[in-house]
Formats: structure tokens, C-alpha cells, sequence
């Protein structure tokens, strides 16, 4: 080979790249550069690794996607959380330990409620429930607080210092029970991503909203025509009735489910002899004890029950009719047949509620209890004592309303009213306990005083009282109260229309 041809031939090669060192050092960069990518993708992977983590723990997936459209609002996962944990949280706190009854199990809290089957539904969760009603919720809030916009309807400085004063409590609420901050004691508790700043402003739109309610309501007015006309369409389901009531059963013969048509004969007649022993007993004059001796006179040793303001609405469909009926006069008879037996009713009396209420004011002093829950003579007696030494210190003083409202500020027991100086206003008959109630429908005049006893489930002690005079006529609240309820719900249906909450794609993360 001739040294031209080597030479040509080694060109051709470096050209090439053949030559074993730059081979050498093109090999060295590949690997270079291919290290240079793995790192470089581990490193992005890292990242966004790091990235995602960090997404998830600061909440953006409950704070910045959408749940629920409102209007022209969207709403994140984290805002509904705080509204559904609401229901649940106050439906638990409105019946306690009974709330298993209703087939909620709250071992769990508001976990977990996707898998318990709601019987208030046809076929739903427990999550479905309380969603629901937080849908309705805050399509309510929506509408309301968008009225108070454009009704220029604002929270005073002091309504907003009283929820900001509840969002500070929260802290010492978390510290009570063991948690390092206040969001940490909301988002165990109502879900994640419900902090203090998202309690505060969804307190600000309820409190508005209750407002703008508020207001509407108390704006409602009617005459003395409408009140009396809207009471009169009751047709007498508010009225209260007294009468008296013996019950003749038809006899179910053994192996039998219901009784022959011979004993439901038999049943009727033994009624009309009540009946005509009742009718025939003129010579007495009381109608009670004549219709005890017309029972005794059939059915030795047994006697009628007495119903006591019975209310209309909730009269036995099997007499109601005959009660209801504008002519019925007290001592009117008659008997009434079912498929069980024979009744036997005598008319009473009707009230249609057409009285004056009674304000009063009261301070409770209760006696001790004795552990067993019952109430010793040394004890009531204590109580009684206090309550005469509280009435001597009135007594010693003005007389006046103002210095009985102090006295009751300070002693009463009653947390219901002690807050009010012990006022309670337009009391109707049957509100209270019996001997309350007494005082009350006594026919006292303004300023008159007293000490009475009073039981019930809660308490036995006394009451010191203070009359203070007549409220509004009843029948006229019972009307209000109505026509109130109807003009409202016509207003809120009408003020809402449109304002449905539209699921979101995030919805999935509520609860």
C-alpha cells in the first residue's frame, strides 16, 4: 500500500469517526449525557413529588375547587363541609341521647356517614341527609344576604363584634379540648379545609341573613278583621274542649281477632243504657257527677274519664264532628260506634280562645334535691322560706315592677327569664304548671303578689310572683302566628326562586 493510500485511508477514518480515541470519547459524553437526563428527571420527579404533597396538606384541593354553584357564587369543598357538619352537629345536639332512635350512629362523628342508610329517606345515606339540608341552607343564606345587598340591609358594628366575639372562643374551645389551634379543633370537627377566617364569614352571611329575616317578618302587620277572620278559618282545630268519655268494648271471643257483629251489638247497647240512665238523671244537677252515677248504674265500679282542654286538632276522628258542631250546649249525650265497641261522650264546654294572655313576672327558688332525685319535706320547706324572705325584701322596698325585674336578676333561679328581670309576656292558659297557671287566670290587677308552689320534671320549688297585667287576646296570637307563617313562606319562596345549588365537580369531597 502506498503511503497516499494510508494516508487517504487514515483521513477516511478520522471523517468517519473511527478513530478508537475519539470513539473512546463520544462513547464517555453519551454516557455523560445520559446520566445528565436520569438526573434530570429524578430531580422533576422530586419535585413534583414534594409539590404534591404540599398541595394536598395546605388544602387547596378543599379551598380552591368548586362544590356547589350558587347563583353567582361558587362555593369550595371547604364551605360546604362547614354547612353539612353544621346540620349534623346541631340535629345531635337537639336530641342528645335520643338520637339513636332516629338510626344515626355517632361513634364515628361525621365520618363514615356515606355508609349509614337514612330512614328519613327513601333511599339514601346519612351524608345525602345532611347534604340535602345544607344545600337548602345555603341556597337560603345566598338569597337573603343578596336581598340585604340590594336593600341596603348591613350588620351593625355591635352584631359583628358578637360573631367575632363566638370565632374567638373558638380558640379556647380547642385548647379545652386538646387542640394545638382553632383550625385544628374545626377541621377535625367539620371537615378540611374549615378554618376560623371561613367560620367568621359564613357567621357574617347567616347573621345577615337572619336579620334581613328578621326584619321582614317584624314589617308583617294585620287588623283586628283579619286577625278574628284568619281564626275562624281554624274551623275549631284551635279550640279547646272539655267532655266527658265512657268507653263500652265489644267482646273478642277466644281464638277470635275481632269481635262479632252480635258483640259490637251488644257493646251499643249497653252505651244507650249509659246513655238513657244519664238523660234520665235530671234530678242531678252537676253534669259530671250525674254522668258517673249513670256509668256506675251499668257498670258497677267503674266511672268516665274526664278530658280536659282537649285540642281540636287532636280530637278522635270518631266525635269530632259532633264537638265541633257550633250548637252543641253543655250536658248534650250522644253514643258512637267503631269497629271495637261503643262511646258514650257528654259536651262539656268549648273555649275558642278568645281571653286576654297574662304577663307576669316570677323568681324561681328551687328546692334541693335529695339524691335518689326526690324532694323532702325539709327541703320544699327551705325553699319556701327563701322564696317568703325574697317577697319581704320586695315588700320593704318601692313595690315597683323595676325592683321585683332586680330582685329576679339576682335570685331567680329560672334560667329562662332570670336574664329579663323574670318577665314572661302573653303566657295562655295551660303554659305552665297548674298552680302557675292558677295565679295567673286568678283575675288579678297589675302590681298583685304572691308565692305558689310548682312542679314539674325539672324542678320542684316556688315562685314568687308578680302580676303585671293582661297581654294580647290569644285567639289574636294563634291568628298571627298563622298568617305570619303563610305570608313568609310565600316571601322566602319567592325571594329563593332560582336558587338552587348546582353540584360541582369537587362535590365528591364534601363530608
Amino acid at each position: 500500500m502506498s503511503a497516499s493510500t494510508e494516508r487517504k485511508n487514515r483521513q477516511a477514518a478520522r471523517a468517519a469517526g473511527t478513530d478508537k480515541k475519539m470513539l473512546a470519547a463520544q462513547e464517555a459524553a453519551k454516557q455523560k449525557k445520559k446520566s445528565q437526563i436520569r438526573w434530570t428527571l429524578g430531580t422533576i420527579a422530586v419535585v413534583l413529588l414534594i409539590a404534591l404533597i404540599f398541595f394536598l396538606d395546605s388544602g387547596v384541593l378543599y379551598t380552591r375547587s368548586t362544590a356547589l354553584t350558587i347563583g353567582d357564587e361558587s362555593y369550595s369543598p371547604a364551605e360546604v363541609n362547614y354547612y353539612y357538619a353544621n346540620e349534623y352537629h346541631n340535629m345531635v345536639n337537639q336530641y342528645g341521647n335520643y338520637i339513636s332512635m332516629f338510626g344515626l350512629d355517632t361513634r364515628s362523628g361525621i365520618s363514615g356517614l356515606d355508609k349509614q342508610n337514612c330512614p328519613m329517606l327513601e333511599d339514601g345515606t346519612w351524608r345525602d341527609y345532611f347534604l340535602q339540608n345544607a344545600k337548602t341552607n345555603m341556597a337560603q343564606v345566598k338569597a337573603l344576604t343578596d336581598y340585604a345587598k340590594a336593600n341596603a340591609i348591613s350588620l351593625t358594628e355591635e352584631e359583628i363584634a358578637a360573631v367575632d366575639a363566638s370565632v374567638d372562643q373558638l380558640s379556647e374551645s380547642a385548647k379545652t379540648a386538646g387542640y394545638s389551634s382553632a383550625n385544628n379543633l374545626l377541621a377535625a370537627n367539620y371537615g378540611n379545609g374549615v378554618t376560623t377566617a371561613l367560620v367568621r364569614q359564613a357567621s357574617l352571611d347567616t347573621a345577615l341573613a337572619s336579620k334581613v329575616y328578621s326584619e321582614v317578618y317584624d314589617a308583617l302587620s294585620y287588623t283586628d278583621d283579619e286577625l278574628e277572620a284568619a281564626y275562624q278559618a281554624f274551623n275549631g282545630e284551635e279550640d279547646l274542649f272539655d267532655f266527658l268519655l265512657y268507653t263500652v268494648t265489644a267482646t273478642v271471643e277466644e281464638g277470635e281477632e275481632a269481635p262479632s257483629d252480635i258483640a259490637k251489638v251488644e257493646a251499643h247497647a249497653d252505651a244507650e243504657a249509659v246513655s238513657m240512665a244519664y238523660t234520665d238523671g235530671t234530678d242531678i244537677e252537676d253534669i259530671q257527677e250525674r254522668f258517673e252515677v249513670a256509668v256506675e248504674s251499668q257498670f258497677e265500679g267503674e266511672a268516665p274519664t274526664v278530658r280536659s282542654g282537649v285540642h281540636g286538632s287532636s280530637l278522635n276522628a270518631l266525635y269530632k264532628e259532633w264537638l265541633l258542631d257550633a250548637g252543641r250546649k253543655a250536658g248534650d249525650v250522644s253514643v258512637f260506634d267503631d269497629d271495637s265497641g261503643s262511646s258514650v261522650v257528654v259536651f262539656l264546654s268549648r273555649s275558642d280562645n278568645h281571653y286576654a294572655t297574662a304577663n307576669i313576672r316570677h323568681i324561681l327558688v328551687k328546692a334541693e334535691a335529695s339524691e335518689d332525685g326526690t324532694y323532702s319535706d325539709e327541703a320544699k320547706a327551705a325553699a319556701k322560706a327563701r322564696a317568703e324572705e325574697i317577697l319581704a325584701e320586695f315588700e320593704a322596698g318601692d313595690k315597683s315592677e323595676e325592683s321585683f325585674a332586680t330582685l329576679a336578676t339576682l335570685y331567680s333561679e329560672d334560667d329562662g327569664s332570670k336574664t329579663n328581670g323574670g318577665l314572661y309576656e302573653n303566657v295562655a292558659k295551660g303554659q305552665m304548671v297548674q298552680e302557675f297557671n292558677d295565679f295567673l287566670f286568678a283575675g288579678h290587677k297589675s302590681g298583685d303578689t304572691g308565692i305558689v308552689y310548682g312542679e314539674n320534671g325539672n324542678y320542684a320549688g316556688y315562685h314568687v310572683m308578680y302580676y303585671v297585667g293582661e297581654g294580647r287576646q290569644y285567639s289574636d296570637i294563634l291568628a298571627e302566628d298563622s298568617l305570619r307563617t303563610a305570608d313568609m313562606q310565600a316571601w322566602m319562596e319567592e325571594t329563593t326562586a332560582g336558587y338552587e345549588a348546582v353540584d360541582g365537580s369537587a362535590l365528591r369531597r364534601v363530608g
